[in-house]
């Protein structure tokens, strides 16, 4: 209650009361007002500093399942990679294998998205939790478009498995009947004769009269007709398509001219002694994705276990050349 002021009137010998000016009450009326909003405000203050508000309940409970929701999706996201990292792996070691060609790849996709792309992201309390989800996101849908086009190709070599059964060698380069001799030059690494230390030798050597027929042992083109003196000699290469390609060097004579599509079966040169040659014979080599790998592995897919173990056998480290 304010406090009142008076004033003696002599006239009437009483005291009067004084009343403040307009101005000084509104001033005083002010003056309370602000005073009880900064004692509010206050007092709110220190109640939410140690008490949780409803607002404040809400707020919180609202933060705690965005967490949780991002916490699902990330594991979902995980799960999602370890999946298609699985079926990438039989991508690239079954299928891609079984079809001998190359594991697909596209340029930068494996390369993160420009920072720009996550600015928006940045600067909040969750920052962190939403940037990394968004990011592997990102990353999943690259990897999964890199798979799908992956799929795409190996499913258009599936509609060409027959054609594909007629392009891989093998079959023998020559007829086993006319060898002279019972080994087989393997393929490996052998001790080289002149050097007395091993070397890779990267076909195999089938020795045979000169002039004996050399046959392509899959449907391709030849890509190569050529002459080294210091090495293969006469040879030819044959692309056979699906990351396979054939060579048949120190020949006599060649049958065939680069560009002319082949058959299985068919006589492309002759057996011969030319270029680093010690005696008549065919090197033949199988190179599959532009590696050489063992030709005795193709020959015949039906032979039966004795006989497979009887070829084995017969691959010695027979020397037909000089290899480097």
């Amino acid at each position: 209650m304010a406090k009142k002021s008076y004033k003696f009137n002599p006239q009437i010998l009483t005291f009067e009361v004084i009343s403040p000016p307009f101005r000084l009450r509104v001033y005083r009326l002010l003056r309370k007002i602000f005073i009880g909003f900064i004692l509010a405000s206050i007092i709110t203050f220190v109640f939410s500093y140690f008490f949780y508000t409803p607002k404040m309940y809400a707020i919180n409970r609202s933060n705690s399942e965005l967490r949780l929701k991002y916490a699902i999706l990330q594991d979902k996201i995980n799960t999602s990679e370890a999946k298609l990292e699985d079926i990438r792996h039989r991508d690239t070691y079954v299928y891609r294998k079984l079809f001998g060609t190359d594991s697909m790849t596209i340029e930068g996709v494996y390369d993160q998205y420009p920072a720009q792309k996550y600015a928006s992201l940045t600067g909040d309390t969750y920052s962190s939790i939403l940037l990394n989800s968004w990011m592997d996101l990102d990353a999943l849908a690259r990897n999964m478009y890199l798979e799908s086009k992956s799929l795409d190709e190996l499913q258009a070599l599936a509609k060409n498995k027959e054609k594909m059964a007629l392009s891989v060698p093998a079959i023998w380069p020559l007829d086993r009947r006319l060898m002279t001799s019972p080994h087989i030059g393997r393929y490996g690494y052998r001790n080289h004769p002149i050097l007395g230390s091993y070397k890779m030798h990267t076909g195999i050597d089938l020795g045979a009269p000169r002039g004996t027929p050399v046959y392509v042992t899959g449907n391709g083109v030849v890509s190569k007709v050529a002459s080294e003196p210091g090495g293969y000699g006469n040879y030819i290469i044959i692309d056979h398509g699906f990351g396979y390609k054939t060579r048949y060097a120190h020949l006599n004579k060649s049958y065939v001219i680069t560009g002319q599509t082949v058959k299985r079966g068919e006589v492309i040169g002759e057996v011969g002694n030319t270029g680093r040659s010690t005696g008549p014979h065919l090197h033949y080599e199988v190179i599959l994705m532009n590696k050489t790998v063992d030709p005795l592995n193709y020959f015949r897919q039906d032979m039966d276990e004795a006989e497979f173990e009887h070829i084995i056998e017969m691959a010695k480290d027979t020397m037909f050349e000089e290899f480097d």
